[in-house]
């Protein structure tokens, strides 16, 4: 299994434990350098720049093995001068961009030896980060978790890979090491799975996110655009049915008027976030848990380690099986 992903890390497999919001941390990251992968944490997962300072200092000292760093490089993120000061001080391996222009990114850390890696959901943007400079895409694909791309992994990759020349991570949809196989076959050089993962040991969500992973699946999935704005992925608990998953004509007024949007789409998303937080850590009848419809495959609660050895072995066993199909 040598890609991109492997040679550049020195990864044993090519997997991404992929940034989840409020989900990652320093214990998954560790476990995930221990497991032959490479795992990466939303800076936003520490509330203030003093706090994600720490946590990089830790990293540095406790993480044995290649990690990165999800940035935010949007109007949204108030401390994205701050956090990219920080990764120019504490350079992580890679730094992963999302919901805007990767440029400042790669002016500050590239020089400091750090991948920059973009999130990507069509060609279109994929091109223009490629030619800022980027190492890697990762396409987000319509089976990822929270906010999801719209196109499926089997039309997104081969597409990005015609009209770049960088290499491209598949994310989304995987949690069975035949769903990895199939990744793979399209050309990718890796992949980025995050759901599997929130219901691992290392976790720190409460206990009720964790058993939802597990007692839900693909099936209780759906999208709302209560908690950022735009269409995010949650377990349909019966507090979100209860709610539903439309904002309703207020909020979708303020959303769309010209002079206000900008404004309102923060309060939506500092409301939602708020929301996920408790459901997250505390208990609260107000459950709403972000996650793809790759919990399907989460059947029970396991070390972050033995979810890659399952993978892998999966993966084992669908490319023979494969080959003896075909002689």
């Amino acid at each position: 299994m040598k890609t991109w992903l492997t040679k550049t890390f020195s990864l044993k497999y090519p997997i991404i434990m992929a940034p989840m919001f409020l989900v990652s941390n320093i214990e998954m990251l560790k476990a995930a350098a221990n497991s032959g992968i490479t795992g990466c944490v939303p800076a936003l997962n520490w509330r203030t720049p003093e706090e994600f300072e720490e946590a990089m200092i830790r990293l540095k000292e406790e993480c044995k093995g290649p990690f990165g760093i999800n940035l935010i490089v949007n109007k949204s993120n108030i401390h994205l001068q701050k956090q990219l000061e920080i990764c120019q001080k504490y350079p992580p391996d890679y730094v992963i961009t999302s919901l805007g222009s990767p440029k400042q990114t790669i002016e500050m850390l590239k020089s400091k030896g750090v991948k920059v890696i973009c999130d990507v959901v069509d060609v279109e943007y994929a091109i223009k980060v490629e030619s800022l400079g980027a190492d890697a895409v990762i396409a987000v694909n319509s089976g990822a978790g929270g906010h999801a791309g719209p196109i499926a992994a089997s039309i997104l990759v081969p597409m990005l890979l015609k009209a770049c020349k960088i290499p491209v991570i598949s994310a989304g949809g995987v949690g069975t090491g035949a769903g990895l196989l199939s990744v793979m076959a399209l050309g990718a050089e890796g992949v980025s799975i995050g759901s599997p993962f929130i219901a691992c040991e290392e976790s720190g969500v409460n206990e009720g996110y964790k058993n939802a992973v597990v007692d839900y699946g693909a099936k209780d999935i759906v999208l709302t655009t209560k908690i950022s704005g735009s269409p995010c992925t949650v377990i349909k608990t019966p507090f979100v049915e209860k709610v539903g998953t439309e904002q309703n004509m207020v909020e979708s007024f303020l959303n769309k008027n010209k002079k206000i949007k900008k404004y309102a789409k923060m309060l939506t998303y500092y409301k939602g976030t708020k929301l996920l937080e408790k459901a997250a850590f505390s208990a609260t009848y107000k459950s709403i848990w972000c996650a793809g419809p790759s919990i399907e495959f989460v059947t029970k609660r396991e070390k972050a380690e033995d979810i890659v050895k399952r993978l892998i072995q999966e993966y084992v066993e669908a490319y023979k099986d494969l080959q003896e199909r075909n002689s």
